[in-house]
């Protein structure tokens, strides 16, 4: 069973805004678990005039609904292959606009002994000053080449040539002597996603998981925040149960989860939850002005 918000007419409560200030203000330590529905809420949108914006053409070829759609679909050619992937990368990882919700998320745990474990592949922690040694991204890096094959451990930045891609691409397809091709085995390149079992762990990778084992161990009984934002239901393994599971450890922990669409939580959990039915973006414009009056 699981616990939704709800409100009572004869009671004033605590605002949800008050009580997320208090609970952020009195916590030792914040882990955020966040998934896509925090880019969407800073208007990294997979669709609608977003996605027309930039792939109109794909749309008029094949029909796609959104970028998520068409990251899937087997293009005939490394060429147009390239064409789609060079676009959705550049727009979602380089020519991204600051925006206020990172940068608002982040004046609420600057002061704080954070850490950050999250799905998105966008970069935008980094783009908007979260510290690298405070991120753990495991599901891959749109900023990173590997092998197709995963025949060697290792990643490889893919700005200048993913720049040049969007350049020089006619007719939805790239020059074919800008296909990247692994130096190893000489296999086609792909981007740095875990979509299949081929994705490549590297160093980079484990190390940023060391990070965030040792966060856990070292906060594993103190006064921590759980706060997921975005999360949905394609991968709740990452964060949400294991988040679940923290808290029902651990008495002095509190569950937080603010979601526009899938707010809930455990009835077990319930007297350790706070639960937030809303927009994020709207969520975290509140507690910053609550915070500066």
């Amino acid at each position: 069973m699981y616990l939704k918000t709800k409100t009572n007419a004869f009671i004033k409560p605590i605002s949800n805004i008050e009580k997320l200030h208090a609970l952020l203000q009195e916590a030792d330590a914040i882990l955020i678990g966040a998934g896509a529905g925090l880019s969407t809420a800073a208007g990294l949108r997979y669709d609608g005039e977003r996605f027309r914006r930039y792939f109109q053409d794909f749309i008029d070829a094949y029909h796609f609904t959104n970028m998520y759609e068409a990251g899937f679909y087997p293009f005939a050619t490394l060429e147009e292959y390239w064409g789609y992937w060079s676009r959705h990368i550049y727009h979602n990882r380089y020519a991204a606009q600051v925006n206020t919700v990172y940068a608002d998320l982040l004046s609420l745990v600057k002061d704080k002994d954070y850490f950050v474990i999250t799905t998105n592949v966008d970069h935008q922690f980094q783009l908007h000053g979260f510290a690298k040694e405070r991120l753990f991204y495991t599901q891959g890096d749109y900023g990173l080449f590997q092998c197709s094959r995963n025949c060697h451990a290792k990643t490889y930045d893919n700005e200048k040539v993913i720049r040049q891609m969007v350049m020089q691409q006619k007719k939805r397809c790239i020059p074919k002597e800008l296909i990247p091709y692994c130096p190893y085995c000489h296999a086609p390149m792909t981007v740095n996603l875990r979509c299949d079992a081929n994705f490549c762990e590297d160093a980079g990778w484990h190390a940023a998981q060391k990070r965030y084992q040792q966060f856990l161990k070292q906060h594993k009984d103190d006064h921590i925040v759980y706060l997921e934002l975005g999360v949905g239901n394609n991968t709740p393994g990452i964060i949400k149960y294991p988040f679940w599971q923290f808290v029902h450890e651990n008495p002095q922990a509190y569950y937080v989860i603010i979601n526009q669409l899938e707010a809930y939580c455990p009835m077990q959990l319930a007297k350790q939850s706070l639960v937030i039915e809303k927009d994020i973006a709207s969520v975290l414009k509140e507690i910053k002005a609550y915070v500066q009056t």
